[in-house]
């Protein structure tokens, strides 16, 4: 459900980025395409993932089903503590957003240098937490709403409401990529005109990637915030504010 494009979170509203690759010219076809959605999975797809595995592992309350497998490193336990010592521990939402979530979203932020990425990261946050709460009401969801009233970033909320509709971190991050590859994809349908077949076969030919990516990220779920992936994407920073001067435009990121 939480990778469903009808999903009620506001993402079908933003493109990733490829509304000002296209225009740019960047992207114009399926093979351009194709090339744009590996470099972002790799990156900030890649990056999304790792967050979100880990604010899934660390989010309080124990969920309904759990039949994925952990990596060997080990993960939180069900009260939702993890295996770090000091401010990291404990979900951070009992604590007003200062243990290992509100590490977790500090450190997204400071990984996100553009000011246009970091609001829609933040709305898109704060639209999933409230579809999540709607949905699956969860007190641990109502404390990370009022931890961070201006939202977690996505990834963030997006590991924690997996969490709460019972899912594992491998979920959360395979979740993530979903997310970063077929937003835009479904965007390029819509600026292009790009026939849907040839586009999904364009996601198809990603899947094995995405299932590498997910499983690279669950293996960092309980890492140290401050030593999760930090990949940078320079073109997706400077188009977005670009993107965000413009007038006229079809998507809002």
């Amino acid at each position: 459900m939480l990778a469903d494009g009808r999903f009620p979170a506001g993402g079908h509203a933003h493109s990733g980025g490829l509304e000002a690759a296209v225009v740019a010219g960047r992207v114009s076809d399926p093979g351009t395409l194709e090339s744009f959605l590996r470099g972002r999975v790799a990156t900030s797809g890649a990056m999304a993932a790792a967050f979100a595995a880990a604010a899934c592992a660390a989010f309080g309350g124990t969920p309904e089903a759990e039949s994925e497998p952990e990596p060997e490193s080990g993960r939180g336990t069900e009260s939702g503590t993890g295996t770090e010592a000091g401010t990291e521990t404990g979900t951070g939402t009992e604590t007003g957003g200062q243990g290992r979530i509100g590490a977790l979203d500090t450190e997204l932020e400071a990984r996100t240098p553009a000011p246009a990425l970091r609001a829609t990261s933040r709305k898109l946050g704060r639209q999933l937490l409230r579809t999540a709460r709607a949905i699956r009401p969860h007190p641990g969801l109502d404390a990370l709403a009022a931890a961070l009233p201006g939202g977690p970033h996505q990834p963030v909320a997006l590991g924690a409401a997996a969490r709460a509709l019972g899912l594992g971190p491998h979920a959360a991050a395979a979740a993530a990529l979903h997310d970063a590859a077929t937003g835009p994809a479904t965007a390029a349908v819509r600026l292009l005109g790009l026939d849907p077949f040839a586009v999904h076969a364009v996601l198809a030919r990603l899947a094995p990637d995405l299932d590498r990516l997910a499983t690279a990220a669950t293996g960092r779920a309980n890492a140290p915030a401050a030593e999760l992936p930090a990949y940078g994407a320079p073109s997706l920073d400077i188009s977005a504010e670009l993107h965000a001067t413009w007038e006229v435009r079809l998507f809002a990121s």
